[in-house]
């Protein structure tokens, strides 16, 4: 377990360039809560043994009857990254390796969409998890829609990989295909909804906003993970691998030469990279774990240097196939990795979304404070959400804080839903 004290959390929201506000958005059944499951354990909350069936997300008591997220639930996690890894953030500033990610797993039910609207709000990045198999949904497209429009950075997770191998037992290049159209209907959606604000905002494996991850079993990647190791192996460029690891590029292992066509001088068909180098380690895990060929899993664990305890070698099947590759691929390294690169942090999505943020006048101090994530500047609060607490009748507000400092005994204006500027109905103080 991850031992921390308030006062450690608390020191780490002073460094706003580490902290990261995201929400986990999909499908229904799409796999949110599972993925969270993931994420949570990797921030030592949870065991890893129990991440994909804790569903520690889900924390009422209808919602744990009926296996769907009925109401949004927020946690903070602690995450450290490398050295190396802070590198690749670009265009964003950093103040040491530790990272604070505060997380919200949002319902996926079309009935709860004003769930998903209060969570989208106080974040700056989302979580877009898609199912590998069903593709993107009709409730995949409305999520995504109002992330846009809330100018909230997405980036992808195609979820549940291990059905495609388990179940309908895909070979490489369909799963390779399928993959493809997943993520090509994904920055259909994207480009057709897009903020000019945002920028560019589609989603590229070959750039690392793509994962692929199997939340029940805890494993995860993205194309990062399988750059490193073979840029050590090889002794290559990791950016021009990753380029590689996607999209049509093949490798001639005769010859030792990319191409990009998909066969060799000779005519012979040629294996594309992303499932020579990629893929094949997972199939070949997977073949010979599910087949129980306990000679060749020996050899393949000696390979890729995973070690297992005494206990986890006496398993078979599954229950073995989980640890091997919650080993090989960590589902929550690879996930809060691409968060912390990838996704903006208050200082830089406020000086976007403040338009969206504040109605007011847009050079008055308000604005300027929510603009500039300014901790000295008027107090800016957004109430997203009223949790009803034991005592009868009161309330406790969920919100961010996006310019000022809150403090206790403070006098606040509060405006309620109601609220015209101008005028005093639904004000209070």
């Amino acid at each position: 377990m991850v031992n921390f004290t308030i006062d450690e959390i608390r020191r780490l929201m002073d460094k706003v360039t580490n902290v990261r506000n995201m929400s986990v958005i999909a499908h229904v059944d799409h796999g949110k809560s599972t993925l969270s499951d993931s994420l949570v354990s990797k921030a030592g909350i949870i065991s890893s043994g129990r991440a994909g069936e804790a569903r520690y997300m889900d924390t009422r008591k209808d919602e744990i009857e009926r296996g769907i997220t009925i109401k949004s639930t927020a946690i903070s996690m602690y995450f450290e990254m490398s050295e190396e890894d802070i590198k690749e953030i670009k265009g964003q500033k950093t103040d040491g390796t530790a990272f604070l990610i505060n997380l919200i797993d949002s319902p996926g039910h079309v009935d709860f969409s004003s769930e998903v609207t209060a969570a989208l709000r106080v974040t700056d990045g989302a979580l877009v998890v898609v199912d590998c198999i069903d593709g993107v949904c009709v409730q995949t497209e409305t999520v995504l829609r109002q992330a846009l429009g809330e100018r909230i950075k997405p980036v992808i997770c195609l979820n549940k990989v291990d059905r495609a191998l388990l179940e309908l037992q895909l070979d490489k290049e369909e799963l390779y295909q399928s993959f493809s159209r997943t993520i090509e209907s994904v920055n259909v959606i994207i480009s057709t909804y897009i903020d000019e604000a945002l920028g560019d905002c589609q989603v590229y494996p070959e750039k690392g906003t793509v994962a692929f991850a199997s939340g029940l079993h805890g494993w995860g990647f993205t194309l990062r993970q399988f750059a490193n190791r073979y840029a050590k192996k090889f002794g290559v460029d990791k950016e021009k691998m990753m380029t590689k690891l996607w999209g049509n590029n093949f490798f001639n292992p005769k010859t030792k030469k990319w191409s990009t066509k998909a066969t060799d001088a000779e005519g012979k068909p040629l294996e594309r990279a992303f499932n020579m180098f990629v893929l094949d380690p997972i199939y070949r895990i997977f073949d010979s774990i599910m087949n129980f060929k306990k000679e060749q899993t020996a050899t393949l664990l000696e390979k890729l240097e995973i070690t297992l305890s005494s206990d986890e070698k006496d398993l078979d099947g599954k229950a073995l196939l989980k640890v091997v590759m919650r080993k090989f691929l960590p589902c929550g390294d690879a996930l809060l990795e691409m968060i912390c690169i990838h996704l903006p942090s208050p200082i830089t999505s406020q000086a976007y979304r403040s338009a969206l943020l504040y109605e007011g006048p847009t050079d008055d101090e308000c604005a300027i404070g929510i603009r500039n994530c300014d901790p000295n500047g008027p107090l800016m609060l957004y109430v997203s959400k009223m949790v009803p607490t034991s005592d009868k009748g009161r309330f406790y507000a969920f919100g961010r804080v996006f310019s000022g400092t809150v403090r206790a005994g403070m006098k606040v204006r509060i405006q309620g839903p109601n609220y015209v500027p101008g005028s005093k109905n639904d004000l209070a103080v």
